[in-house]
This record gives structure tokens, sequence and C-alpha cells, in this order.
């Protein structure tokens, strides 16, 4: 079985449901979307808090792990990803962050031409609808909704004032003129659910007539003719199909799947492509590298009185009550995103912006997906928001089933391992202000015996976790080992760009979805400009 487009783009996740989009609402290209997951049918994708049940789940999460990190003590972490409509923005916590004016100023110093602030402004307000308004940051009619919080509890509140008083500024727009300050998340859902990328994308698209949007299609590797992408070569439900292109193919499978379809297309480190008997198109040795991602350290308090959602949702009676608010209202604790309360705060180590975040939430809980824990406690998650530390992703065999080794090397730098201990400590302060000191009981994690930054840096070690953030293994870039340029083309073949998370030169300050529905929207710019 062969078919034919004009655009073939491989991935249904947050850039690739924009690019399925764009690419033809004018009608007269024919476009071919190709995931590997199935339809977001499963009602717990379209309920807020129903990533507890779609993470870690192998019917819409590929269930990636990383190898034993040194910098985590050997622990090896889960890395979900979405495989399914939607990708990630299907199963994530649906916070709504842009990132820092200065991220994208860099990303243009570091000659990403057409990258800078001012660059990509116009496709965040192209992309969104603003529940609170259009302004000189914000757009309203796009296709992504943006919500305020519907749901909070007065400890979230509490926490608010800490932070303040801890001195961060409360700040009601992190997405506007300054991120750093403190307030309350806005979301990616529309009245009550979840407006994924193929919601807000695919929902008013999949009815044209020249897009194909094919489902369960594995992809195995991209085929060239004279160095140019022509060919996708994919198997559905054990049929082979061979899917060309007739103007480009564009990449869009995220940080993980980008680079391990790149490396098996024949394009990455030359000696790594041979090791598994694949012939090299182009010797690409920064396909793969470059791996970023955030970090985050999960500190739990337990709390002296029953206010959190662990008290509640652990009550038959109430979870219940929860459940049947949230079917009558579309409120309630289901409502609710991965958290409630941000704080973008500089620590001494960072005096011109926010180095790190926080994501507060009203509960506490091992793992997403494993359930709430059975004490009453609250959880402050702290990240880095620009570590130093690089990692790497390489494909196992030349078979795609096989997933990629995933080499994270968290906390390998100096600053990154200052920036633990201080965000450590930074949350110390923060539960020993008036506002929040009378709520602790106990802080559960880390060790509060543990003092000394060496302590305190092996506490981090054994408690952080991926916060879901992984980056910038295409890298974009104007020198000779940058996998893409600014056009998002790969370099040294022709008929193909990546356009998804892995592009990124430098990890965002802050959640990853909507940065990477704006490079969505741009990429579709750039390819249907070039025709």
């Amino acid at each position: 079985m062969t078919t034919q487009f004009d655009y073939v783009v491989i991935g249904g996740g947050s850039a690739g449901c924009v690019l399925a989009n764009r690419l033809s609402a004018d009608g007269t290209t024919t476009v071919a979307l190709l995931e590997a997951g199935g339809r977001d049918w499963n009602p717990w994708i379209h309920v807020p808090v129903g990533y507890f049940k779609t993470i870690h789940n192998p019917n819409t999460d590929w269930c990636y792990s990383t190898e034993p990190d040194p910098g985590l003590n050997g622990r090896s972490l889960k890395w979900p990803r979405g495989k399914v409509l939607g990708g990630s923005s299907s199963i994530n916590g649906l916070l709504y962050v842009r990132g820092q004016r200065q991220d994208y100023d860099r990303w243009a110093e570091l000659g990403c031409q057409g990258w800078s602030y001012e660059d990509v402004l116009p496709y965040f307000k192209r992309a969104e609808h603003q529940e609170n308004g259009e302004d000189e940051y914000h757009g309203v009619g796009g296709p992504l909704n943006v919500s305020n919080m519907t749901f909070s509890r007065p400890i979230c509140d509490d926490f608010l004032n800490a932070v303040e008083e801890n001195g961060t500024p409360i700040n009601h727009d992190i997405n506007g003129a300054e991120q750093e300050g403190v307030g309350y998340y806005q979301l990616t859902t529309k009245n009550g659910r979840r407006c994924s990328s193929a919601v807000a994308y695919l929902n008013t698209a999949r009815s044209r007539s020249n897009l194909t949007i094919i489902t369960h299609a594995m992809v195995h590797r991209i085929g060239f003719t004279d160095k140019r992408a022509d060919t996708v070569h994919v198997t559905r439900k054990g049929e082979a199909i061979t899917v060309r292109a007739n103007k480009e193919i564009v990449l869009s499978a995220g940080a993980i799947g980008s680079p391990q379809i790149l490396q098996l297309s024949g394009i990455g480190p030359s000696e790594l492509l041979k090791e598994h008997g694949i012939d090299v198109i182009h010797d690409s040795p920064d396909v793969g590298n470059n791996l970023q991602d955030h970090l985050q350290i999960r500190t739990v308090y337990k709390t002296n009185k029953p206010v959190t959602l662990n008290d509640q949702l652990s009550n038959p009676i109430q979870k219940l009550g929860a459940g049947l608010h949230y079917i009558l209202q579309r409120k309630g604790p289901l409502s609710m995103a991965a958290s409630q309360v941000y704080a973008f705060c500089r620590t001494r180590l960072s005096n011109d912006r926010p180095d790190i975040q926080y994501h507060f939430q009203p509960l506490s809980s091992d793992s997403p997906g494993e359930g709430l824990n059975k004490f009453s406690a609250i959880t402050a998650s702290v990240c880095q928001l620009r570590p130093e530390s690089r990692g790497h992703i390489r494909i196992r065999s030349n078979n795609a089933l096989d997933h990629p080794s995933i080499q994270a090397n968290y906390l390998s730098t100096d600053l990154d391992q200052a920036t633990a201990v201080e965000s450590l400590r930074f949350t110390r302060k923060i539960m020993q202000t008036n506002a929040m000191r009378e709520h602790i009981k106990v802080e559960h994690l880390p060790d509060p015996s543990a003092q000394t930054d060496a302590e305190l840096l092996d506490q981090a070690r054994n408690i952080a976790n991926t916060i879901y953030h992984p980056t910038s293994t295409c890298r974009m870039g104007a020198d000779a080992n940058a996998v893409v340029d600014a056009q998002l083309r790969v370099n040294g073949v022709k008929g193909l760009r990546v356009a998804d998370a892995s592009i990124m030169p430098e990890i965002v300050s802050g959640n990853t979805n909507a940065p990477t529905i704006m490079i969505g929207e741009k990429a579709a710019d750039m390819i249907l400009a070039d025709g």
C-alpha cells in the first residue's frame, strides 16, 4: 500500500496537530498526519485530573525509562510521553506557561534568526484564546483555550502569601511583561475539559477532505532519493505502508521520537549508525545530543489538620461528591491541573531573573498514576529553570520498536548541584513563614535531618524526578553541528524539517507545552512560505 500527499507530518502531538491544521487550511494541499497511538477517545484524557489515569498507561503513554543516572544515585526514572492524538498535551498537567523573554532572545543570540521574543510572541498570541481578554501579550480567537483555575484550597492562598512574605512579588500574569512572581496557574482547558492540541487543532480540521489522519501508524524510517526525503515507511496493524511526500516531510515526534527516527533513517552520529547496520545518509553528530530536562525536587510536608485533597479523596463519600461536582458543574477537584500555585523565584545564585519554579499542590503522591498518600500533606515541587546538565538519546538497534537509550545526566554540573541545594533551603524558608508555619506538622521529604550542603544534595539525588520537559535533541542553530537551521530544515538533506520541542537550542524557563505549540505555528508559516 502506497499513499501520496503534499506534506507528511510524523507525530500527532502538540506541534504535529498544529501543523496538520495549518498546512491543510487552504484546502488545496494534501496533508497526512501519522500518529503511532490511537484516537483520544479515553474519557480520562478529557477530564483535567485524568493524567493520574493516562500517565504510565501503555494505551496512552510510550512508557519510556531513563538509563540509571549517576546524578540520581543510580536511579532510573520513568519518562511519560503521550502516545495518542494530542501527544503529551493529552496527558500533561495542563499548565499554560510560555517561558521568559530572555529565553527566546538567547535563541536569537545563538544564531537562530527569527526566534527572538518579538518574533515568537505573535505566534503565542495567534494560538491562544485567552479567556481574560486580548492585550499586548495575549490573543483571543485562537484554537488553544487558556482559562483561569476554578478550583483551589485555602492552603493554596497561604502558600502564595508565604512566597510573597519570603520576597517574591505577586504576579497574576507570568506570560505577560515579567515572569517573576507568585500566583495561580492558567490552564489549557475549556468549560472544565482538557483543551489538548488535538482538541484545539484537529477537531475543527478532521472533516477536511485534504487532511488524512492515520492513527496506529508506527514510523520505522524516512526514505531518501539523492538525499531528498520523500517517503515514510510505516507499519499499521501489521501492514507495511509507504507514505510519499511530494513537497516535504515534517518530523514532530518529540524530543525522544524525533532523534530516534532521524537516527533510524541514517541521519545522526555515523559511528552509532554503522554500529547498528544503518546506511549513513548524513553524518550529524548532534542528533540526540544536547538533551535537557527540568528536574523537580518534590518536597512534601505533612500538615497538622486534614485540609488537603489527600483527606477529601480518601473518603469514599467525599470522593463520590467530587465526581458528581465535576459531572454536574465541571468544577471541583477533578477540574484541577497538576498544580495550583506557581512561583518563579530568584535564588541568590541568580540575581537578574528567576532561576527556580514551584508547582504547589494541596495534596501529595509518590508519583502521578500511583494515587494519593494516606496522610494529610502538601507538595511544593521545585525545579531549576535553566539546567546546565546535558544528556543524550541513542538508538539501541535498527528496530523502531526498541525504545532508545535515554541518558539524562541530571545534576552533573556544579551550578545544577548548587541550585538543587539552594532550592531546598529556599523551600524551607517558605515553610517557616508566618503564612505556612501553622500548617506544618513535619517535613516528610526531604529528610529533615539533612542540613549540610552535602546532605541536601544527596537528598536531591534520592528524591528528584523528571517534570516531563525533555527538549533540545535536534538542536536548531547556525553552526555546522546544528541539526536544523533557523527554518527548521534538517541540515545535510532536503525536503525534511523537524518541528517540536527537540529543536529548542536551550530549554525554556518553564513548562514546555505552550512553546511547542508556538513552534508548530511558526513552522507552519515557514513551510507554507516556501510552498
